[in-house]
């Protein structure tokens, strides 16, 4: 009786194993760069504005750091369907580096992130540069304990 209890313990673990994995997921041990230290966020969001506007799109803001572990499974969560195929139809995604929560510090009060909050952060812009949402209470800042489907939520709800 004790192996066939054994048996079905470790059959249900194995089954439970790649939904707990997907649960949570801790930050890549080799941090992507996706940051760019040297980026003029002003021009990027231009930029971002004009081609969402020729695409009819909107624009993502993510707001963070490559030292963030958050930032890192947050990007590793836009790389993944559905979330890679909702971004691409819908959104111009822009990244703007923070530094250590002390650069750019302007750009993130006029889109309304409160970087204290934690990072990463997000911003939705139309295409004409209007403000839709901002994150202002660090919906994402624990992206690790968070799935891939918080991320699927989010661009469902603010894609065009």
């Amino acid at each position: 009786m004790r192996s066939f209890t054994t048996a079905v313990v470790l059959a249900l673990s194995l089954l439970a194993a790649p939904a707990l994995a997907s649960a949570q997921m801790a930050p890549p041990s080799t941090k992507a760069h996706i940051y760019d230290e040297k980026a003029d966020p002003w021009k990027d969001i231009a930029a971002a504005l004009r081609q969402a506007k020729r695409e009819h799109k909107r624009v993502i803001l993510d707001f963070g750091g490559d030292w963030c572990g958050d930032c890192q499974v947050l990007d590793i969560y836009f790389k993944q369907s559905p979330n890679k195929e909702l971004l691409a139809k819908h959104f111009v995604l822009v990244h703007v580096w923070i530094g250590r929560m002390d650069q750019h510090v302007d750009v993130a009060d006029k889109y309304q992130i409160p970087l204290k909050k934690g990072v990463p952060a997000l911003a939705v812009v139309d295409a004409n540069g209007k403000l839709l949402y901002a994150q202002k209470t660090g919906e994402f800042e624990s992206m690790r304990s968070m799935n891939a489907s918080s991320v699927t939520e989010f661009l469902n709800k603010w894609k065009i």
